[in-house]
């Protein structure tokens, strides 16, 4: 953990003595006042020094405190809480121990020999202020913030889209009950560039899965955002069988460069349309003794479609059986194979991305009993997802980190001890002359000075 505070019921001046060595005996004390265990942060400091996404949402918050009460900037306060969680901290509680960390300090905007940093019962006030209004421009601020990191228009996106289970504890406004987790939770949407892995926004939802209107009403507005700036950019909707709806069909047919691959639940009239292509791959599998995969494509329009799309149809037959899987897309030129195993597919890599906001950013941590103050708890976790994969992607692209989990590269880059020093003309910090990741961590650093000259 980082320095502990003041606060801590800890007396840091006790010694505590363990095993001796060669005769000689050890103490131990939490003395250390000037050392930080968080001393990657300031790698994301310089990331945020880029890609700015804590000031974009600060600019989203209107600040109605009287100026003379006013101790912490709300771009301290959003600084502080997005790093603690990139850090691991996900807990507002956690500022109680990190409110005295230098590097913690420096990476908010305050220098060492200043005030600490706000406390938890500030922080838990601070979740509370937004506005629906204030939350909206935030998920604006989210996907501007995607269209910036292109240098220039991109030829092709994919938008992944996918939500996941939060459970919810006590009495929390729109938590509901599932049948499918047999849980009380929320349901957030998470939607991700899938070429890059970049985030576009997080959508806080009750406890439900997605309706297909609601998500329509979403897409829609999102994809006329990203043609706005991007007018020529093929964008291509990629979702589960929830994500198929009419409405998402009909608009893309109006509109160009959108198309859709959506996995389709399976019936009756499917199963009847797909059952030669079952019977061969049965009969291959019972000639051969072996595993059979067989693909067919063919026409069809449910009762509430407006018009006929392309279903693919993947048979796979094993010892353990047959497994039949479906989906539905507009791209009537890809070959059948490629676009169900190298275009649907790749939507597995999502999991990836929403395990590594929801486990390793503890995004589902949505203790508030507001639901406003929980949709803007997912916003700050989504802005440490922000920083940590321009981090991975941007600045460690070179080392053995750029494919790594942020758990890794939380505890490779970022967990590094740190001793601070202020002095008359200038802030001086040193990290441990034998810290394993010294290579990395002095690329990472010569690159910024490059980007800063």
């Amino acid at each position: 953990m980082g320095k502990i505070s003041e606060t801590n019921s800890v007396d840091q001046g006790v010694l505590f003595d363990l095993s001796p060595v060669k005769g000689k005996p050890v103490t131990l004390s939490f003395t250390g006042n000037d050392i930080s265990s968080d001393g990657g942060l300031l790698l994301l400091r310089e990331c945020e020094q880029r890609v700015g996404i804590i000031d974009a949402i600060g600019a989203c918050i209107k600040d109605d405190r009287h100026s003379s009460y006013i101790k912490h900037s709300y771009k301290e306060l959003l600084t502080q809480r997005v790093l603690q969680i990139a850090a691991g901290y996900e807990d507002a509680d956690d500022c109680d121990s990190l409110r005295s960390d230098d590097i913690l300090k420096i990476c908010s905007g305050v220098l060492p020999s200043q005030g600490h940093l706000s406390s938890q019962p500030t922080m838990s006030r601070f979740e509370q202020t937004p506005t629906r209004g204030d939350l909206y421009r935030i998920a604006e601020a989210f996907v501007n913030n995607f269209i910036k990191s292109y240098i220039e228009q991109p030829k092709v996106i994919v938008l992944d889209c996918d939500d996941t289970n939060s459970n919810t504890y006590g009495a929390q406004q729109l938590s509901l009950f599932n049948d499918y987790y047999g849980e009380y939770c929320y349901m957030p949407l998470h939607i991700y560039e899938g070429l890059s892995g970049k985030l576009v926004t997080t959508i806080l939802k009750p406890g439900r899965r997605s309706k297909n209107l609601n998500v329509f009403a979403i897409l829609s507005r999102l994809i006329e955002r990203l043609h706005s700036h991007w007018p020529d950019t093929l964008i291509i909707v990629r979702g589960d069988s929830h994500f198929c709806s009419h409405q998402l069909m009909d608009w893309c047919k109006e509109r160009e460069h959108v198309h859709f691959v959506t996995g389709i639940t399976s019936n009756s009239t499917l199963q009847k349309l797909s059952e030669i292509t079952v019977a061969t791959a049965q009969k291959q599998h019972k000639h051969a003794g072996r595993p059979v995969k067989l693909y067919h494509s063919f026409e069809y329009k449910a009762g509430s479609w407006a018009n006929s799309q392309r279903v693919i149809v993947k048979v796979e037959v094993s010892d353990l059986g047959s497994n039949v899987r479906y989906i539905v897309t507009d791209l009537r030129q890809a070959h059948t194979r490629s676009l169900y195993e190298d275009v649907y597919c790749a939507r597995g890599a999502m999991e990836l991305r929403i395990k590594e906001h929801k486990t390793y950013l503890r995004s589902n941590r949505m203790s508030c009993s507001k639901f406003s103050a929980n949709q803007f708890r997912l916003f700050l976790h989504s802005a440490a997802y922000v920083l940590l994969h321009n981090l991975q992607t941007q600045t460690l692209h070179a080392t053995q980190y750029a494919k790594a989990t942020f758990k890794t590269i939380r505890e490779k880059v970022i967990k590094v001890a740190a001793y601070v020093r202020e002095i008359k003309t200038r802030i001086k910090i040193e990290l441990p002359a034998s810290c394993p990741q010294i290579s990395e961590l002095s690329r990472c650093l010569a690159l910024f000075k490059a980007l800063r000259t």
